[in-house]
Parts: structure tokens; C-alpha cells; sequence
């Protein structure tokens, strides 16, 4: 593979934060601790610590926290004598008073998250970052879900308002490789600024739909040890880094210490196996967000409904993030639908 960049290579670990969702938010200080400072000795770049949905997302609708997420945010920084501590914002769920109390107890990077056609709200959110001293990057999920024109506008948006890069986010694990080799090219030649790429494994293309992303000139990559993230995972952190090995491309970070931490220190925490599982298959094939995975297998335990049959129905309604609401609704509806039937 030859990078289509000569910018460095910056990785961001999100199993602190897309792993929250697998954690039903319930992360300790000792886990996160832990966790954090094996990170920052294996040489991580960023390490990403939020609740699953962002700054302020520990709520009765997206899930309530077992810690408060600041204390976790202060825990990881204290962990950490090189790796940067990050955080993720969704406007709307997290507000420029969370944002300005996470970089006092030292994040020094926040993604600014919306939905890929509605980057005009994350405006406020990344001129104060900036204001800050905070480095900012876009972030616009579930990016199979627009054209690449709309893709490339919503960007350009970002730019504009102060972002320093902007990521495609396969919020669903929906993208194919080239889908992602689309996207990223044309975010390349029309913005001034990096691209960074965000998978989910849900269709077990993370690590192929990444380097495929890293060819067109993506230098901002998101890994998950152990596929520690919503639905299936993401692209898993110290398999990608052994693949980059083998390429003869340098990342900086130590590949026997990224395995040990993932088999010792993620390994106990896991509530279960990252396989991709029916659900999480089910979620990349309707191009769902992969958070929507634990809430909808409580609502159908609750209904009596196939969580498939959820997922699927929410992909044809086109649900986006911050809409777990609408799960309840969509369970309870065909429920009825199901009587009815009989």
C-alpha cells in the first residue's frame, strides 16, 4: 500500500468511550485507570474517554453512567505521561459547559459528532474548542447514509468553522471498501484540512475499510482493543497495528504491548465475546447506528419482538444517533402488528 499522505500517522483508541455502549456505561475508575496508563506505555496516541454517547450522554434515555464521566476523564489523564486524553461531543446532548469542564481536568482534543447532513450545529461547539486551545476534529456519522456530495458539503462546513479535520464515521459498519475509498478521496481534494476514518466491524471490513481509508490519504485512524465498541467493534486496535507492521509502516506504537493490554488489561472487563453476533450483523446490513444494538435487544426481550426485526425496521425509518426513543416505539408497534396478525 503506498499512503496517499505525508503527514504522520495519529491513532485514537476509543475503547473508553465506543466501548461504553458494550459496558452498559458502567466503567470504574480502576478499569478505566488501568486501562489508560497500558495504553499510554504501549505508546497510544490519543485515548478517547467519554460516556458511549458523548459528553453529557449519562442520561435514562442513552443510559446512566456508573461513574461520572469527568471523574473518568480526570482518572485516564492522571494515567497518562505521554498519550493526549480525548473526548467526544454531540451537540445537543453535550454542551460548551461539559466541553470547558473536560479540558480543564485536561482533554486536550475533542470530535465534534453530528449526523453526516447536519454539521451547521456543531458550529458553536468547535469555535469554542478552538477558542480553548483544543486541537478539533469533525465528526460526521453514519456516512453511508448521504451522498458523497452531501458528505463533502457538510465537511467543508466543518472547515469552516475551525475544525482542524474531519472524519468519515461508519457509525453502522455499513460502508464496503469502496464506499470508503470513494468518500475519502473526495473528502482529500476538496477540503485543506485532515481526514480522519472511524469503523465499526459489523460486516467484518473494519480493518480492510481502514486501510483502504489510510491509501486515499486518511491520517486520522480509530481502533478499538479487542473490538471493544458498540455493535460488533471497531477496527480492532492491535490487529490493524500488526497488519501495518507487516506493511513496513511505522505508527510508533509498541505492537507486543498493545497485545499483552488487550489479552490482560480489556480481556477481564469484556462482558462478553466481540464476535459479530446476529445483532450486530443485523445492524451493518440495515445500516443502523451501532449503538442502537442493547437497546433494542431490551426492548424486544421486552415486547417479545426479534431484535433483527427492530434494527431492521429502524434502517428503513433512517434512525439516526440520539434517537434510542424511537426503539420503544418501533418494538411496541410491531408487537401490535404481530397480534394483529394471529
Amino acid at each position: 500500500m503506498r499512503r496517499n499522505s505525508e503527514l504522520p500517522l495519529k491513532f485514537t483508541e476509543v475503547c473508553l468511550r465506543d466501548g461504553s455502549h458494550v459496558m452498559a456505561h458502567q466503567f470504574t475508575e480502576k478499569q478505566v485507570y488501568e486501562a489508560a496508563k497500558a495504553l499510554d506505555e504501549a505508546g497510544m496516541h490519543y485515548i478517547e474517554v467519554s460516556h458511549g454517547d458523548g459528553l453529557g450522554g449519562s442520561t435514562l434515555q442513552y443510559g446512566k453512567s456508573l461513574v461520572n464521566e469527568m471523574k473518568l476523564i480526570e482518572t485516564a489523564v492522571a494515567a497518562c505521561n505521554q498519550s493526549k486524553v480525548a473526548v467526544l461531543l454531540l451537540p445537543g446532548i453535550g454542551t460548551v459547559h461539559e466541553l470547558k469542564k473536560a479540558h480543564e481536568l485536561g482533554a486536550s482534543l475533542v470530535r465534534v459528532a453530528t449526523h453526516v447532513t447536519e454539521a451547521d450545529v456543531s458550529a458553536q461547539h468547535i469555535q469554542m474548542a478552538r477558542e480553548l486551545g483544543m486541537e478539533v476534529m469533525g465528526f460526521l456519522m453514519m456516512a453511508h447514509s448521504a451522498p458523497v456530495e452531501k458528505l463533502v458539503e457538510q465537511a467543508k462546513l466543518m472547515e469552516s468553522y475551525g475544525a482542524q479535520g474531519v472524519y468519515v464515521t461508519d457509525s453502522a459498519g455499513a460502508l464496503l471498501p469502496h464506499e470508503v475509498k470513494e468518500r475519502i478521496s473526495a473528502l482529500k481534494s476538496s477540503i485543506g484540512i485532515e481526514v480522519g476514518f472511524h469503523a465499526h466491524n459489523n460486516l467484518s471490513v473494519a480493518v480492510a475499510n481502514t486501510l483502504v481509508a489510510m491509501e486515499e490519504g486518511a491520517t486520522r485512524i480509530d481502533g478499538s482493543v479487542r473490538c471493544l465498541g458498540a455493535g460488533a467493534g471497531n477496527t480492532q486496535t492491535e490487529v490493524l497495528l500488526a497488519v501495518l507492521d507487516r506493511m513496513g509502516i511505522e505508527t510508533g506504537i509498541d505492537l507486543y504491548k498493545m497485545m499483552d493490554l488487550a489479552e490482560e488489561v480489556i480481556g477481564p472487563m469484556l462482558p462478553g465475546s466481540q464476535e459479530i453476533r446476529k445483532g450486530s450483523l443485523a445492524m451493518g446490513y440495515a445500516g443502523v447506528y451501532s449503538s442502537f444494538l442493547l437497546h433494542a435487544e431490551r426492548a424486544g426481550k421486552r415486547f417479545g419482538i426479534d431484535p433483527r426485526d427492530i434494527l431492521i425496521e429502524l434502517g428503513k425509518r433512517k434512525a439516526v444517533g440520539g434517537q434510542e426513543d424511537l426503539i420503544i416505539e418501533v418494538a411496541a408497534e410491531l408487537a401490535k402488528q404481530a397480534k394483529l396478525e394471529v
